[in-house]
């Protein structure tokens, strides 16, 4: 990770200052209203503001579309065959098969990428008896059309100041297409079963990580990927800890922790933009960061013992990740209609 070597411009200076002040906006917002699930108001600005440098129609639709069909599928399919283990790992791969396409086509990336990730944790969390299942659908649903306000809002107060050059489209053969697609849908529906079987109901960052390192879409990038989440994670964890010690009591006063959120959220961005990778180190450590604060932090809830765990879990998602895409990677790579390199 060669940061130094990239000079930071204006347009990356207003980047940063998207990432931060959105993804505040979206915690302020949760925490004001006592919003449950907080991590969707926190990240899902960080997701559109870090991984989207100019927001506009096409990418507003595929944030909407990807909240109203996820919110669709979590209420359908869970509520109607929830009860059914086997018929339900069927129904969970077909559609992570087709959010896995959309993101190989390349077009449709965004739109495959959030409702996979938003998929993922919604059934994972709408399976337990205890969940208000209307709760969660209409909270995630609430903080897509917040983030794509936020989004808009953030480029009108912090625009770029050049044009900005749209990268070239990538030329896949269907063979890898195929590939990118079963790998991707293989490996997040063995993520879902394991969450359930072992009920880690409190590893949203560990299940958010195993969906995240196929976002590459191949085996090379996957465990590239690994190295840079893992140190994304140590760098987010770091900071919340840090920022955590910097309270101490005062963990529950709104108005402290506001302008802390607002300066790590802004360092992490600096990390991200002088990446120029996408989704690399400091995109991991802000959603890390965004993660903790928007989900576990609250007043009677510190962040040491949540910050270590996630450490922890994250450490054993990324190894157990990696090792699921290495044997389907090389399992596709065995017919000629699903290799790789073809």
């Amino acid at each position: 990770m060669n940061l130094w070597h990239h000079p930071i411009s204006e347009n990356d200076l207003r980047q940063c200052l998207r990432v931060a002040a959105g993804a505040t906006l979206g915690f302020i917002v949760c925490k004001f209203f006592n919003l449950s699930n907080g991590v969707f108001f926190v990240v899902t600005p960080i997701l559109l503001l870090g991984m989207v440098p100019k927001m506009n129609a096409h990418v507003a639709k595929q944030t909407l579309a990807s909240a109203i069909i996820c919110c669709l599928e979590v209420g359908v399919f869970g509520g109607l065959f929830g009860a059914h283990p086997m018929l339900m790992v069927m129904i969970v791969f077909l559609l992570f098969l087709y959010k896995f396409a959309c993101m190989a086509k390349g077009s449709l990336f965004l739109f495959g990428a959030n409702s996979a990730l938003n998929l993922s944790i919604m059934l994972h969390f709408a399976s337990y008896p205890g969940t208000d299942i209307n709760a969660l659908i209409f909270t995630n649903f609430w903080a897509n059309v917040l983030a794509i306000f936020i989004a808009y809002l953030m480029m009108s107060v912090f625009p770029d100041v050049q044009e900005r050059t749209k990268p070239a489209a990538a030329d896949k053969s269907a063979n890898r297409m195929r590939h990118e697609a079963l790998m991707g849908a293989s490996v997040a529906t063995l993520s879902f079963i394991a969450f359930q079987v072992l009920d880690l109901k409190d590893s949203m960052s560990a299940q958010a990580t195993t969906l995240l390192l196929l976002f590459p879409m191949h085996w090379n990038g996957a465990l590239g990927y690994a190295r840079k989440r893992a140190m994304g994670t140590l760098l987010g964890v770091s900071a919340g800890l840090i920022m955590q010690l910097f309270l101490y009591n005062w963990s529950g006063q709104l108005v402290l922790i506001i302008p802390l959120f607002w300066i790590g959220l802004m360092l992490l961005s600096y990390v991200h933009v002088k990446e120029r990778s996408g989704s690399g180190v400091g995109f991991g450590a802000l959603t890390t960061l965004g993660i903790l604060f928007g989900q576990y932090l609250s007043p009677d809830n510190d962040l040491i013992f949540s910050g270590l765990y996630r450490m922890s879990s994250i450490a054993f998602a990324i190894v157990a990740t990696l090792l699921a895409c290495y044997l389907t990677h090389h399992l596709l790579n065995s017919f000629a209609a699903t290799r790789f390199g073809e």
